[in-house]
């Protein structure tokens, strides 16, 4: 995935304001939701060594990069099944509860929030306090009707949310997630959906396919090796939305799956850019002996990305799951 570009960008970045919220755990080693891969790391300053303890800081410049490409690919045909079931959900006085689950800088309320009817109070997790910070400032503060959304953070590991964390929820949602769980945490994440009973919403996994115009001999090599390293340490990657559905399904939940593609044009040159040096990296990390014909590729590929001359897909897949209303039926 798009994810790839975390690994090739290096800012700096500010010491985040502190972060109010509450914690919902703080283990020592952060598990796959967690990996360098999800987002860009900041360095620590010259010359001063990271605490082993100390959780992970990112900076937020390729989220925010990738934020309009995320909001033109997901799936609007998923938001009216999803608002039929929303309607049916019993109404609570503080409005629609959502947990948004890895929430990075936030993109994903900015998107729906004013998509849904209706007061609304999201509950944004994530392990970085630095994206947290940013999460709640640029949060909505409307719905599409107008009625008032609130917002507050939860500092934690992602991958171990449990039905006591959700409880009054009203809806989960995810974005650019799911493919770097393992098959254990998509299933504990259906199972505490499924506990209490409100659907999901998961945007933006990985989908293992890349269309690049035109096309180059080494295309389909970089694509193999890039979805190798999507999948190591057990990771699902562009497994991910086949094993969430089954993990959703098993949990007696209904689940819709759409195309959710980035299609980069000469307007997007900048986040193609960034992808393509993030892409190719992880492909060599992968496959060392790649370095040399890949180092060639990349030149050529940024060139005519930088002459409007590439054209960029990269596939990923929205899911809807539909779980069972807890004491009712779906």
């Amino acid at each position: 995935m798009d994810r790839a570009g975390a690994l090739a960008h290096d800012p700096t970045a500010p010491a985040a304001p502190p972060v109010t919220g509450r914690q919902l755990t703080d283990g020592p080693a952060p598990p796959a939701a967690e990996r360098a891969t999800l987002r860009l790391r900041a360095p620590a300053a010259p010359g001063t060594p990271e605490h082993p303890d100390a959780p992970p800081r990112f900076a937020p410049e390729w989220l925010r990069l990738r934020e309009p490409a995320d909001g033109a690919a997901r799936a609007h045909d998923l938001l009216d099944p999803l608002r039929i079931r929303l309607a049916n959900l019993p109404s609570r006085a503080d409005g629609l509860v959502v947990h948004d689950v890895g929430c990075g800088t936030g993109s994903m309320g900015r998107w729906l929030a004013p998509l849904l009817d209706g007061a609304q109070h999201w509950v944004l997790h994530d392990r970085d306090p630095y994206l947290l910070h940013f999460a709640a400032v640029g949060a909505p503060r409307s719905a599409a009707d107008g009625s008032r959304v609130t917002v507050e953070t939860r500092r934690g590991d992602l991958a171990r949310l449990t039905p006591d964390a959700l409880a009054g929820a009203g809806l989960v949602t995810a974005s650019a997630l799911l493919d770097v769980l393992t098959a254990e945490e998509v299933g504990a994440l259906a199972a505490a959906c499924a506990a209490v009973g409100c659907p999901a919403l998961l945007t933006l996994s990985v989908a293992g396919r890349v269309e690049l115009t035109p096309a180059h001999p080494l295309d389909a090599e970089i694509v193999e090796a890039f979805n190798e390293h999507q999948r190591r340490a057990g990771m699902l990657g562009p497994d991910a939305v086949t094993c969430a559905a089954e993990a959703f399904a098993a949990h007696g939940a209904t689940v819709r799956e759409h195309p959710s593609e980035w299609r980069l044009g000469p307007d997007e040159a900048a986040l193609a850019a960034q992808w393509l040096r993030g892409w190719v990296g992880a492909a060599v990390e992968q496959r060392p002996e790649l370095g040399e014909p890949a180092r060639r590729y990349l030149e050529e590929r940024l060139a005519a990305c930088a002459a409007g001359e590439l054209g960029v897909v990269v596939h990923h897949t929205d899911l809807l799951a539909l779980c069972r209303p807890t004491g009712g039926t779906p």
